[in-house]
């Protein structure tokens, strides 16, 4: 963990990382068996010499508590497991912002931590309860859905269709190539309308090209009829 923490008007602000440790961290404070040791020598102590708890009571009492201790080594196992399959994958952790509303992080898991009973999964160097892990996403999934969103914004960022220009097409030249790059899996993100716009424009970047060019032949073609006048 970083011992680096933000500072602002004198006090340490907390980040996700650190407010997610700090929920986890909330629930340990539970009896260790050197506790109850402890607790039961106590007990032996300080126990009514006219009625002395029997040695079957302290024995049931240990048993009892080394059952406890072996289902939460037992579900600590389990959750250490749980949380080993995750580093690779592509994850959302829910995070508590400082005005205390919800947020998301997304990252991949590149390794995790077992602490006092808890599992952690570091995401861009921070580490995380594995509690807070919120989704796992399929790395084919979010590569085909961050590209049809990259796509998608980009085409409606252009000018309305009646107002592009040369400079506009070489946007859409480059539109074009990413869409018809994309597999049949990854188009099936991109929204309909999205895919009608992008004709629609593809379709007026030819008539703008056109024109330009139209025209540029009859400037040509002047600059041409005007030099003759001029040999005559």
């Amino acid at each position: 963990m970083s011992a680096i923490a933000q500072v602002k008007d004198g006090k340490i602000v907390e980040t996700n990382s650190q407010d997610s440790l700090a929920k986890a961290n909330g629930g340990m404070n539970g009896v260790d068996k050197d506790t109850f040791l402890q607790l039961l020598v106590a007990q032996m102590k300080y126990q009514d010499p006219l009625q002395p708890t029997s040695n079957t009571e302290y024995i049931s009492q240990y048993a009892t508590f080394s059952q406890v201790e072996q289902m939460q080594n037992m579900a600590g196992t389990m959750e250490l497991s749980r949380a080993s399959q995750l580093v690779g994958q592509e994850v959302w952790i829910k995070t508590t912002t400082s005005t205390g509303g919800s947020g998301y992080i997304q990252g991949q898991v590149d390794y995790v931590v077992y602490e006092n009973g808890k599992a952690y999964v570091s995401v861009k160097d921070e580490l995380y309860s594995i509690d807070d892990v919120d989704t796992v996403v399929d790395k084919v999934y979010n590569t085909a859905y961050n590209l049809a969103q990259e796509l998608v914004n980009r085409i409606f960022m252009l000018p309305g269709i009646n107002g592009i220009d040369l400079k506009d097409c070489e946007e859409i030249d480059r539109l074009e190539k990413i869409y018809n790059e994309m597999d049949e899996y990854q188009k099936g993100f991109v929204a309909n309308d999205a895919v009608k716009a992008l004709k629609e424009y593809i379709e007026k970047a030819k008539e703008v090209r056109l024109a330009a060019e139209q025209s540029e032949n009859k400037d040509e073609e002047s600059d041409s009829n005007d030099e003759s006048d001029k040999k005559e």
